[in-house]
């Protein structure tokens, strides 16, 4: 069993920049893929970034690749994300996920989610 805590969100000014940080219990967190997704209202769920078990290998989707920046700490059980240049269209509640798959992350366990608001 794995709980995943995020933090960091808030908001911010068009332009401006955002650190998502998501927080793993237990001891089994370097097995797994780790993502983060986001949904805004009315919106489905969908996937914006992922890192894989090798802190090496990371997945964008087309609309923050450039912007956002994924990466993990395997030793603090924690994943981060970095997002600049924020746009209004970014604005979303975000969540991280854990999961056996990628890039495609099929989620076995989520966090609560926090709210990102991006102000144009």
């Amino acid at each position: 069993q794995v709980q995943l805590v995020e933090s960091g969100g808030g908001l911010v000014q068009a332009g401006g920049s955002l650190r998502l940080s998501c927080a793993a219990s237990g001891r089994t967190f370097s097995v797994y893929a780790m993502g983060w997704f986001r949904q805004a209202p009315g919106k489905g769920r969908e996937q914006v970034a992922a890192i894989g078990w090798s802190v090496g290998s990371t997945y964008y989707a087309d609309s923050v690749k450039g912007r956002f920046t994924i990466s993990r700490d395997n030793a603090k059980n924690t994943v981060y994300l970095q997002m600049n240049s924020l746009k209004p269209e970014d604005t979303a509640v975000y969540y991280c996920a854990a999961g056996l798959t990628y890039p495609t992350i099929e989620a076995k366990y989520w966090g609560q989610g926090t709210q990102v608001t991006v102000s144009s």
